[in-house]
């Protein structure tokens, strides 16, 4: 008996105690809110309503409903259920449930169940092989219309050092390499989706081994700046001979009969190779800087002209 009313007094104690505690935080969550949720004022909270906050409302929040969140809601979240969202539910995600996700339920996806992925159940592969093509109904972009929406991507997001460099037109989409005008050096790959003509950046290496423009670069995919610099010099241990090595090696061992391009662009941490049968391009490759690793773009289709 004297056991259970000791075990019951301890319990009644901690609930008056969690109920002081609990009365207390609001109190002091009234008075000092600012510090820590932010208002339009002062911007840079941990849980702000605007500006750079941590879970913020809106701006550049961790898990903001709006802007730039790494879980936002809305815009170019990491996990975000609309926009750009490395695995969001919709718009161009990495593992989105639609759209053009890396390994997203439909779209374009790597290794989604539908669509034209690289391991998908269903979908396209480059070389051939048991999957479907795309639509037939659905017409492939022109070049005209690839060059002119790869130039408002262009211009909406990033600074006038960028230029197209070259367009390759797939029955599944368009193709560009972006390049630095004052360096010469690959910025990023984008895609040219031929039903609405949006242009979003490819997965993969693109966005995987990108060190200046990809997904953790210090520029990002979208334009972000992030105030930090980055330096021009690519300190790659894969020389560009070495490189293609790699690649045709690859392509003997899986795909024989196909070769690889003398056309080789050096991007910021990797190398991204066309591949070519009987002298016309089929596809590409990439090869990281780093380690040497080999990635198969698969999500073309066939090829039909490339800019000159």
């Amino acid at each position: 008996m004297k056991k259970t009313l000791t075990v019951l007094i301890i319990v009644i104690s901690g609930l008056v105690i969690s109920a002081l505690l609990f009365g207390a935080g609001m109190m002091f969550g009234r008075t000092n809110g600012w510090r820590m949720q932010g208002t339009p004022e002062y911007g840079y909270g941990m849980m702000g309503n605007s500006g750079y906050g941590m879970m913020g409302n809106n701006g550049y929040g961790m898990m903001g409903n709006s802007g730039y969140g790494m879980m936002g809601n809305n815009g170019y979240g990491m996990m975000g259920n609309s926009g750009y969202g490395m695995m969001g539910n919709s718009g161009y995600g990495m593992m989105g449930n639609s759209g053009y996700g890396m390994m997203g339920n439909s779209g374009y996806d790597m290794m989604g169940n539908s669509g034209y992925g690289m391991m998908g159940n269903s979908g396209y592969g480059m070389m051939g092989g048991n999957w479907s093509e795309n639509n037939p109904d659905v017409e492939p972009v022109t070049m005209k219309q690839a060059e002119q929406a790869v130039e408002k991507y262009l211009s909406t997001y990033f600074d006038s050092d960028l230029e197209i460099a070259e367009i390759m037109i797939f029955n599944n989409n368009g193709y560009a390499i972006v390049v630095e005008k004052s360096t010469g050096i690959g910025a990023m790959e984008l895609l040219i989706d031929p039903t609405n003509l949006d242009v979003f950046p490819e997965f993969g290496p693109n966005m995987m081994w990108n060190l200046k423009y990809g997904s953790m670069g210090t520029r990002g995919m979208m334009g972000n700046s992030f105030n930090r610099t980055y330096d021009n010099e690519i300190n790659m241990s894969i020389s560009k001979e070495e490189a293609s090595d790699i690649a045709q090696s690859y392509l003997n061992d899986q795909f024989p009969g196909y070769q690889v391009s003398e056309d080789i662009t050096t991007f910021y941490g990797y190398y991204t190779i066309d591949i070519l049968k009987d002298g016309s391009p089929t596809g590409m490759l990439s090869i990281n800087g780093i380690n040497g690793q080999v990635f198969l773009h698969t999500w073309h289709g066939t090829f039909i002209e490339m800019s000159e």
